[in-house]
């Protein structure tokens, strides 16, 4: 077991992460978590969790096990070999477990620089929002050495409700890349019919809350649900533009592997018009008051409490 633990990347998705992490019971003890963020007023707060506030990332290098979650593949590469690095200095860690959702090309480049300094390095893209991830029900999936997803895997299990190992290489980036596809093409959808309904007379949450009850629903639509009916898009958990990027991914792969996917495509295409009509830091779920202007449906705040599934 390890014994020293580092954590570079306290955005939304990384802060809900270590919290879980250093609540982390039997699997934490004897334990020390160091965290590092650009913005170091991010990382403060954690020391009332059990966390220490690292002056640098170089001073993470001293760790067995350094997690990493951080927007892009230029982000990653910047924190782990820029030089300030975390790889930057004689002293390396023995391991970098990543949760960014980047290009699998990219993974495989940082893959070979960080075996060459003898750092090992697992892929451990994650479903699920900062919501989700506060609520321990992430689900994380690992590619890399199976020895080395053992080791990990029971600060992995700290931090969600299932974890896998999908097999070698950079197979969990193929993974991540395929999960968001889908999810750009769910919410696009979702938000086509919830318009639908309610320009036909169906008010939104009692759409919504019967697509929940079907066959259909899914802790997706469930956590979706609030936003969608009170459009509190402000309550950002993720942007368009992260979700273009993902969609780019999926495309880009598609091309690689000669699959067609025309939904995604059109989906691309609905999300990239998004993002050029200026929507910046809002929730991308305000796709649906995009959809709704082009029906001539103008949208209000039903102002319900809704369940999303994420309580307890």
């Amino acid at each position: 077991m390890a014994s020293k633990l580092g954590w570079i990347g306290l955005g939304r998705m990384g802060e809900a992460m270590v919290k879980r992490l250093l609540k982390g019971g039997p699997a934490l003890q004897g334990c020390t978590v160091d965290v590092w963020n650009r913005t170091a007023t991010k990382a403060e707060p954690l020391v009332a969790y059990g966390a220490r506030v690292a002056p640098s990332k170089t001073a993470l290098a001293a760790c067995d096990i350094v997690f990493t979650m951080v927007s892009t593949t230029d982000d990653l590469k910047q924190v782990l070999f820029d030089a300030d690095g975390l790889c930057s200095g004689v002293q390396k860690p023995k391991v970098v477990v990543d949760s960014s959702s980047i290009s699998q090309e990219g993974s495989a480049e940082i893959r070979e620089r960080l075996e060459a300094m003898g750092v090992a390095y697992l892929c451990t893209p994650v479903s699920g929002n900062a919501k989700v991830a506060k609520a321990g029900k992430l689900l994380m999936v690992s590619s890399g050495p199976r020895a080395l997803y053992d080791q990990a895997e029971p600060y992995l299990q700290a931090m969600a409700r299932k974890v896998m190992w999908v097999g070698e290489g950079e197979l969990a980036r193929i993974w991540k890349i395929a999960h968001n596809t889908m999810f750009g093409v769910v919410i696009q959808n979702l938000c086509e019919i919830t318009v639908l309904a309610e320009k036909a007379g169906i008010p939104r949450h009692v759409f919504l809350e019967s697509i929940n009850d079907s066959v259909l629903g899914s802790m997706y639509t469930r956590y979706k649900s609030p936003v969608l009916t009170n459009l509190t898009f402000e309550q950002v958990t993720f942007t368009p533009k992260l979700l273009l990027k993902d969609m780019d991914l999926g495309m880009a792969t598609a091309k690689t592997y000669g699959v067609a996917m025309p939904a995604a495509a059109a989906t691309r295409e609905s999300v990239a018009r998004m993002v050029g009509h200026g929507h910046d830091n809002v929730d991308f779920a305000i796709l649906l008051q995009e959809t709704a202007l082009d029906a001539g449906l103008a949208l209000v705040s039903e102002n319900k409490v809704i369940d999303d599934g994420l309580q307890g």
